[in-house]
């Protein structure tokens, strides 16, 4: 797309919408600053999402669009940059949403000769999309929408493999399952086992009728300075088989259930305690390194951090992360590592999201013990009780059918099952903006608390990762303050340009100096000579972005909290390991937040900070 005196190393110059309707479909030209004010991935995502939908859309509507982008760092040979970001309105919030997922889908879709895919419309029938960019001879890639035939009601496992079957190994495919289809506002995107997970994008995807999307081509693009680059990308995969990811490498994530358990932050029976007694039974043995049986890694990535452990019965085992074990385990009350292990399967076979999907059911078994519902399942009458894996198990399935009242309270998500539920039952809905939170209590990690709280996307610990602070000595965890502000920028700048470059975060620790390194690897990919203010102010720019979609929709200053029952007083003379946090100390740190963003006392992003960050489009919002 770039003319023939301008070549622009790690971009294609355009991106494509495609339409089931006639005439929609369409590559649509990126023009170079909108490249370079927003990279790729969660920041392009944004831009494109302002561009292609209307105030007040329907996530679920046709006119919703879902956002497919890539980065100037995918192809290029630096350690763990195949990756894409899904950028959408969420069916779970209502707000902005993107989920992040690695691996060959990533490579595919750059080669067909785009930046970005963008789907509107929605299918009369169910739907696959071919996306070819393999003949050269063609100015646009090639797109055909197929039926989707005996393909609908499959896991997208099995998806992927039937199309690749089908049509060949060249195509990778993104998929949805039967939550998807069945527009559960839970449901997951897919590739190849892994998952862009949270809030419900996978709903999206379904309500357009379409079940999987298959891309290959040929197109690469140019690095601007190839030798640099290669230099680059041996250094990074060098430093990625140190110290900084061994704990990834060698035990996985999983191996942070007994960290947060050892501080009181490992959420409990839907977040009545920080401490599990089971925690030890559920990692030191049955899933400790010596039980699994393979471990993997994501395409282009050198750390490896992913285990697979069997499951009971299966023929394959399952990829298990700290997130889905905390949510299926000690947020469930449940320490049988089986059950967590099936629980797990069940969840990637339906394509659901194992955070808001644990959380959801925790929320319902404590609803039961309060006595606000018959918490029986259908058809079994099988009690949904804290610590039974068994129930964990049938509860998902009730709720990917949606079968019985219980089924169809959990398919809703906690905010809205509890506005059914009426009662008290909002105050321990454990959610932010509707979505679920993950596995860090914020009672124990104050800073981390106020992340949760005004993030965009909702309770949310990848755009945040404030919780690093909390386990560093620059503040402590339990007395959170004005201070705790900039912690949480801090964590909150860096992921937003780590996401639209985009690189794994846990990369992070073998960075020296992340934003000069930054820099450097988009001047050796793209020939910009970016500087280290120029990707700090893109952080902002990006974090800003969101927002201002965010208040587009409606958002409103009550939506930056935590559950009633998270914010308690902080009494005189409470037991010294009880963590406490009260509304009071939350509302400071929210106050000072807004200030140290330059946003009004309301959370507002003001007109004067929009024009100077270049965000005054009104795509983005009425001035």
């Amino acid at each position: 797309m770039w003319g023939a005196d301008r070549v622009l190393g790690g971009y294609h110059g355009r991106y494509l919408r495609i339409d089931p309707r006639p005439g929609r479909t369409a590559c649509i030209p990126l023009g170079e600053p909108v490249l370079r004010r927003f990279l790729g991935g969660v920041g392009l995502g944004t831009w494109l999402l302002a561009a292609e939908t209307h105030p007040g859309v329907d996530p679920l509507g046709a006119e919703a669009a879902l956002v497919f982008a890539l980065s100037p760092l995918v192809g290029s040979p630096l350690t763990t940059s195949a990756k894409f970001a899904v950028v959408g309105f969420s069916p779970l919030t209502g707000r902005i949403c993107d989920a992040l997922s690695s691996s060959h889908f990533a490579i595919a879709a750059k080669r067909v000769g785009i930046d970005a895919l963008v789907i509107t419309g929605a299918c009369a029938e169910p739907a696959i999309v071919l996306i070819d960019g393999t003949d050269r001879d063609r100015d646009q890639p090639e797109v055909r929408w197929l039926p989707a035939g005996a393909l609908w009601g499959l896991p997208a496992r099995q998806t992927e493999e039937v199309l690749r079957a089908q049509y060949g190994t060249e195509w990778q495919v993104a998929s949805i399952g039967p939550a998807g289809e069945r527009e559960i506002p839970l449901a997951t995107l897919s590739h190849d086992g892994r998952h862009a997970g949270r809030g419900g994008l996978g709903a999206v995807l379904g309500a357009k009728r379409i079940k999987a999307i298959a891309v290959r081509g040929n197109r690469r693009t140019k690095l601007a300075d190839p030798e640099r680059a290669v230099a680059l990308a041996k250094d990074y995969s060098r430093l990625s088989f140190g110290p900084a990811t061994e704990k990834y490498r060698e035990l996985g994530t999983v191996a942070n259930l007994l960290t947060f358990n050892r501080f009181d932050a490992l959420p409990t029976r839907n977040f009545q305690a920080g401490r599990f007694e089971g925690a030890e039974r559920l990692t030191v043995v049955d899933l400790a390194p010596a039980r699994r049986i393979a471990r993997s890694s994501c395409a282009a990535c050198t750390i490896g951090c992913e285990h697979i452990y069997p499951v009971a019965g299966g023929t394959s085992g399952v990829r298990l992360e700290y997130e889905s074990l905390f949510a299926l385990g000690p947020l469930c009350g449940v320490d049988d590592p089986a059950a967590v292990l099936s629980a797990a399967r069940a969840c990637d076979d339906a394509g659901v999201d194992t955070i808001s999907t644990g959380a959801t059911i925790a929320f319902l078994m404590q609803c039961g013990d309060e006595g606000l519902l018959d918490a029986r399942l259908e058809p079994s009458g099988r009690p949904l009780r804290f610590g039974d894996g068994a129930a964990v198990r049938e509860a998902i399935e009730a709720l990917v059918s949606r079968r019985g009242r219980l089924g169809a309270l959990m398919a809703l998500g906690s905010r809205k099952a509890a506005a059914a539920i009426g009662g008290p039952a909002p105050e321990f809905a454990p959610h932010v903006k509707g979505l679920e939170l993950p596995g860090y209590d914020p009672r124990a990690l104050h800073t981390m608390a106020l992340g949760l709280a005004v993030g965009t996307r909702g309770a949310d610990h990848n755009r945040s990762g404030a919780y690093e602070a909390d386990f560093s000595e620059r503040t402590d965890r339990r007395q959170g303050g004005a201070h705790s502000a900039a912690l949480a920028i801090e964590t909150e700048d860096r992921a937003a340009v780590m996401d639209s470059l985009i690189l794994c975060k846990f990369l992070r620790g073998v960075f020296r100096d992340f934003y000069a390194e930054a820099a450097a690897m988009l001047a050796a990919v793209t020939g910009w000579p970016v500087t280290v203010p120029e990707l700090k102010r893109l952080a902002t720019r990006v974090v800003n972005a969101r927002k201002c979609l965010n208040q587009r929709e409606g958002w409103t200053r009550a939506e930056d909290t935590l559950p009633a029952r998270l914010l308690e007083p902080e009494e005189v003379g409470a037991p010294s390991g009880t963590p406490r946090l009260s509304r009071e100390r939350l509302d400071t740190m929210i106050a000072a937040y807004y200030h140290e963003r330059g946003w009004d006392a309301d959370g507002r992003v003001p007109s004067s900070l929009r024009r100077k960050l270049e965000l005054d489009d009104p795509a983005f919002g009425d001035l």
